[in-house]
C-alpha cells in the first residue's frame, strides 16, 4: 500500500502526536502531505501550527475557521434532539467529527490528495468517526490510520522518535502528562493517566479549564434569558447573536457558574469502558433552556415521541453515523416537531445549577383557565370519570370484572 499513496490530507493540531504523524508519513509513505488545521472553538492559537507545518516542509496547509458551521449546521441540529448520550454525555467529541471528515475530504479533492490520515488511537471512538465520515463522502478514499499501523506504542517511543527528526516536543509532555484534553466549542474532555482509575476523585481546580468549580463559584445567581427561534437559540438577554457567538457567551455565564462539568464512565462504541471528566458550561445551560422551550410549545404527543427517538439519536451520533439516512430521517422528523419552539425562557445560574423561572412563547399550549384551581366554564369536571372508567377497564376485567 505505501508505493501506491501519492498526497494524504492529515487532520493537524500542531501537537506532539501529529507532528509525529506528519513526519511518519512522508518517511514511510514517501509522499506529499497536506496539513489541515480545524479552528473549532478550542481556544488556542492556531497559527503556531502553521510555523510547525512549514518547519517541516509541508507547502500546502489548511487552517480553516469552522466555528460557526460547526454550531450552526451540527451542535444545533443535535441540541433540537436533547441529544444525551448514555443520559449524562452532550456528545460533545462525537459531533466535532463529521465536520473536520466533511472538510478533509473537500480538501483532499481540491488538492487532488488520493488518501486522509488521522491521529486517533485503534482504542477509541475518533477511528471510527473520522473514518465512517471519510466513507460516507468519498467511498473510495484511502484511509491512514497510523496508531494501526507504527510501532510507536508508548509515550518514550514516541518522544524519542520526535527527539530523532528534530521535531519539538513540549516539556510537559517529558513526563507522563496527568491527562490528555480535546477541546472545541461546545465541550472540552479530559481522560487517561491520573483519570484512568473511576473510583480515584479528579483534582477539578486541575482538570478544569473552561470553567469554575461549583464548590467556587459565585454565591450570587446570574440572571439571564434566552431566546429561541424555531428550535435554535437566537439571543442572550435580548441581544442577537450569531450561533458561535452565543455559544461562546453562554460558555462564559455557565463557566463562571461553575455549571457543566460531569465524571462518568462511559461505553464506548468498541466495546470497552472509559472514565472522563466532560466540561459543557454553555451546553449544559442550552439543554435546560430547551427543555423549558419544549413544555410550553411541544403537544404532549410529538414531545413524548422525540424523547424516545433521543436515545437512538445520541446513540447514532456517539458512533460515528452522522451521514448516514437513519440519521437524516430522524433529525427531518426532529426539525419538524421544532418548528414552533419559539419563544423566552429567563433562568438563573447558580452553583452548577440552571434554575428556571420563567418562559413564554407566541406558541403557548399552556392554558391557564384549564388549570386553574379557581371556578371556571371551560372544563367540565365530571368529564374525568368516564375517561378514568375506559382507562381502567382492562384492569378491572383482570380482576373478574
Amino acid at each position: 500500500m505505501t508505493d501506491t499513496v501519492k498526497k494524504v490530507v492529515l487532520a493537524y493540531s500542531g501537537g506532539l502526536d501529529t507532528s509525529i504523524i506528519l513526519k511518519w508519513l512522508k518517511e514511510t509513505y514517501n509522499c506529499e502531505v497536506v496539513t489541515f488545521t480545524a479552528d473549532l472553538g478550542q481556544g488556542e492559537e492556531l497559527e503556531p501550527a502553521r510555523k510547525k507545518a512549514e518547519m517541516m516542509g509541508i507547502k500546502e496547509i489548511y487552517i480553516e475557521d469552522l466555528r460557526e458551521e460547526f454550531v450552526r449546521d451540527y451542535v444545533f441540529p443535535m441540541f433540537r434532539a436533547n441529544a444525551l448520550y448514555e443520559g449524562t454525555y452532550l456528545l460533545g467529541t462525537s459531533i466535532a467529527r463529521p465536520l473536520i471528515a466533511k472538510r478533509q475530504i473537500e480538501i483532499a479533492l481540491e488538492t487532488g490528495a488520493d488518501a486522509v490520515s488521522h491521529g486517533a488511537t485503534g482504542k477509541g471512538n475518533d477511528q471510527v468517526r473520522f473514518e465512517l465520515g471519510y466513507y460516507a463522502c468519498k467511498p473510495d478514499i484511502k484511509i491512514i490510520a497510523p496508531w494501526r499501523e507504527w510501532d510507536l506504542t508508548s509515550r518514550t517511543k514516541l518522544i524519542e522518535y520526535a527527539e530523532k527528526h528534530q521535531i519539538p516536543v513540549p516539556k510537559d509532555k517529558r513526563g507522563e502528562a496527568p491527562f490528555s484534553q480535546d477541546a472545541n466549542l461546545l465541550h472540552i474532555s479530559s481522560e487517561g493517566k491520573v483519570l484512568e482509575d473511576p473510583w480515584v476523585e479528579p483534582d477539578l481546580d486541575l482538570v478544569l479549564s473552561r470553567m469554575v468549580s461549583p464548590f467556587n463559584a459565585p454565591d450570587k445567581p446570574t440572571e439571564i434569558t434566552i431566546d429561541f427561534e424555531a428550535g435554535d437559540p437566537v439571543a442572550i438577554n435580548g441581544e442577537k447573536m450569531s450561533p458561535a457567538t452565543l455559544l461562546t457567551k453562554l460558555n462564559e455565564l455557565g463557566g463562571a457558574n461553575g455549571i457543566g462539568c460531569i465524571d462518568i464512565v462511559e461505553n464506548r462504541f468498541i466495546g470497552m469502558k472509559s472514565r472522563g471528566i466532560y466540561e459543557t458550561p454553555g451546553g449544559t445551560v442550552l439543554f435546560h433552556a430547551r427543555r423549558a422551550m419544549e413544555s410550553l410549545t411541544l403537544d404532549r404527543g410529538g414531545m413524548h415521541q422525540k424523547d424516545e427517538l433521543m436515545p437512538r439519536y445520541a446513540e447514532l451520533l456517539y458512533n460515528g453515523f452522522w451521514f448516514s439516512p437513519e440519521r437524516e430521517m430522524l433529525q427531518a422528523a426532529i426539525d419538524k416537531v421544532s418548528e414552533k419552539v419559539t419563544g423566552t425562557v429567563r433562568m438563573k445560574l447558580y452553583k452548577g445549577n440552571v434554575l428556571i423561572t420563567g418562559r413564554k412563547s407566541p406558541y403557548s399550549l399552556y392554558s391557564e383557565g384549564m388549570v386553574t384551581f379557581e371556578e371556571d366554564d371551560v372544563y367540565d369536571q365530571r368529564d374525568a370519570e368516564g375517561f378514568i372508567k375506559l382507562n381502567a377497564l382492562r384492569l378491572r376485567l383482570r380482576k373478574g370484572l
